[in-house]
Order: structure tokens, then sequence, then C-alpha cells
């Protein structure tokens, strides 16, 4: 038999029973777009990684207090920003640094009521070393640093009900009114500014009694010395505890989420290789039952000329047109449930090709191995014992 009259004779056996061969096929689209999805939605959520990281730089390192050998809170020296920038392949420079001031929406809230947001004093080149966005208002500058100016991180302006900075909008601040100026756009590599409120460092100093230590240093360095950088910024920052001083990068923390990410993918993979099996048992039975009840008719084709392996031929046939039926479904299932997580997450939509052609390889396997032992038994049916 050619492959188109193989192809013609499969079909038919399918048209015939249009239910239950839909079922059949719906158990195999559900393994296939299970595992298509995971994998999609995993490729577009490393892309976005990928986008932002592009945009934001793995080229930022942030030097924070440790512990000191007693166990007690450490501190930067307040040079430790201009010695950093010392450093040769250094771009950039900033700093925040930590106050005890509590920021409230009003003068009449309880001073234990504060939300959880911190109060810090910043830096005017912060945003360009930490690569943060103004979304609204003015970020700080030349004038309004030295004033009660202040810059709140997205979570912060949520929990205070800020939506629209002005010099109308006031916060209660260190025990007086400060005027919000801009509200920042949320930032992955430095999240700690995301629930912060950020005023200037001299304002800080002077309205709200801070010491001028920095409590986190970012640091911009050339892309080819990001880990030279990193094993002497401890030294450089604090030279005399160069132990009480912790260095991280940023981008790494959203690789390590990434890598854990790509754990339950795996066994969401899992989970739909599962699905994938149940549905091959279902082929198999679809098509033994369909050579109970087709025996009349194998003995008349048997009878007519037909020999066993076109026997064997026309149940592989069905069998693998099953299976490719419900895997091409179900791989445009999986595309369609990753086209919609992806555009719902804001994400570009990513599937593999591979995944796709692996897909459609891995339903006609299934197609032939649960096929086999029906064909087979097909085949072995004597005309007389099939047309009695």
């Amino acid at each position: 038999m050619r492959a188109a009259d193989m192809a013609r004779v499969g079909a038919a056996g399918l048209r015939a029973r249009p239910t239950r061969v839909f079922l059949s096929a719906l158990g195999i689209a559900i393994g296939i777009a299970a595992m298509i999805a995971v994998i999609g939605v995993s490729a577009s959520g490393r892309e976005d990684l990928d986008r932002r990281l592009d945009a934001l730089g793995t080229d930022l390192l942030t030097v924070s207090p440790g512990k000191s050998l007693g166990g007690a809170a450490a501190s930067l020296p307040a040079d430790a920003v201009a010695m950093i920038g010392r450093i040769g392949p250094v771009e950039a420079a900033s700093a925040i640094g930590k106050t005890a001031a509590k920021v409230y929406r009003s003068d009449r809230i309880p001073e234990a009521e504060s939300g959880g947001i911190g109060v810090y004093a910043a830096r005017l080149d912060l945003l360009d070393t930490v690569g943060a966005v103004v979304t609204r208002g003015t970020w700080l500058n030349a004038a309004t640093h030295t004033y009660p100016a202040v810059v709140l991180g997205p979570k912060a302006a949520e929990r205070l009900g800020v939506h629209t900075p002005g010099p109308q909008v006031q916060l209660w601040l260190g025990e007086r009114w400060f005027t919000v100026v801009g509200i920042l756009a949320a930032n992955p590599l430095a999240p700690e500014l995301d629930a912060a409120a950020l005023v200037g460092w001299p304002a800080a100093e002077r309205e709200l009694g801070f010491d001028g230590h920095p409590t986190t240093v970012y640091t911009r360095t050339e892309d080819s010395a990001v880990l030279d950088v990193q094993a002497v910024l401890g030294a450089t920052a604090n030279p005399a505890e160069p132990n009480e001083v912790e260095v991280s990068r940023p981008s790494d923390a959203l690789a390590a989420q990434e890598a854990t990410d790509d754990t339950l993918n795996g066994l969401f993979l899992g989970l739909g290789a599962t699905a994938l099996l149940v549905g091959g048992v279902g082929v198999a039975n679809t098509m033994v039952i369909s050579v109970l009840e087709r025996r009349a008719e194998i003995g008349l084709r048997r009878a007519l000329g037909a020999t066993r392996g076109h026997i064997r031929v026309q149940f592989l046939a069905e069998s693998l047109l099953l299976s490719l039926l419900g895997g091409v479904g179900g791989v445009f299932l999986g595309m369609a449930a990753t086209t919609g997580y992806a555009t719902h997450q804001g994400w570009p939509t990513v599937v593999p090709p591979w995944a796709m052609a692996g897909g459609v390889a891995a339903t006609l396997v299934i197609g032939v191995v649960a096929g086999l032992y029906p064909a087979v038994r097909a085949a072995r049916l004597a005309p007389t014992e099939a047309l009695a």
C-alpha cells in the first residue's frame, strides 16, 4: 500500500467513530499542551528576564555593612563612596543611608503605624547609578535635595495612598512636613528602593539627624571587570574592617530566581508527561476496542486478498493519525496558553520550535507504541474466524 492509501484507510476508520476519537485525541492533546505551555512560559519568562537585565545591566554591585565580630551591626565609613569611586574600572558610585525617621500620611496617625516604610538619605546621582526611573513628578535636584522634599518608591506610594506628586501633597516625616516631588518605578535590581521614602542627603542631615554613614553603596563597573571589582570592594569601602562589609551582585539574585523557576518547571513537565502517558493508554484502549468491534471488516478484507501486513499497516496508521491529531491540537493549545499567560504578565511570547517539533514527535512515538499491539492482534485473526 502506498502512503496515501494508508492514510486514507486509517482516516476512514477514525471517521466512523468521531466521539471516541475525539476523547482519545483530547487525552493526548492535554499532555502535549501542558508540556508546551510549561516550556513556553519558562522560555517567555527567561526572555523577559534577559531583556530586563540587558536594560538594567549586570554590572551593578552593592556594598552594605554586615556584622562585627561581636555580632553588633557594623557601619560603613562616611567617605566610602568617594573611596570606591577611585577604583579604576568603577564608572559610577552612589549611596543611600537609612535614617531613624518614620513617614506618615498625616500627623494624626499613631507613631506605631508607619507601614514599614524606610526613610533614606539619597545622593543626587542615585538614579543614574542604579538605573531607576521616575514615573511621575521629578527626581531630587540641586535645589530640592537641601529642602524638605521626598521621592517615594512605588510600594511606599501605594501604602501611603499617594498617586500624584505635587506641591499640595505632603507627608509627615521626621516631625515635620515634606513635599512629595516624585514617584519611582519598580526596580528589580534595587528592590529596597520600592518601599522607601528618599530625601536629599543634606536635608536628611539637617532635618532628620542623619549621621552621614551610607547603608548601601551602588557601584557601576566596566563589564569586563565586574568580578575583579567585586573582589576588592569590601577592602576599599572599609579598609579598617573589610570583614564587616557585604558585597553582592543584584543580577545574581534574579538569576537564582530563574533557577528556582526551572526546578518548578521540571515538576510541571513531569506532570505533563504523565498526562501524555495516560493519553497514550487511552489511544491503545481505543484501538483494542476497535479491533474487537471490526472483526467482520478484518475478515472481509482478508477474504478479498489483504495480507496480514496490510491489516497491521491499517490499524497502525489509524493509531498514528489519532495520536498526531491529538499532538497537533495539543501544540496549538499549548501555544495559546503560553500567549495568554505571557500577555497577561507583559512578557514577550516565546515558544521554542524544538518544543513544538518534540511534541509532535512524542505523539508519533505514542501512536506507534499504542497501536502496535492492536495492529498485531488484528493481523493474527484468520478470515474464517473473523467472519464466523
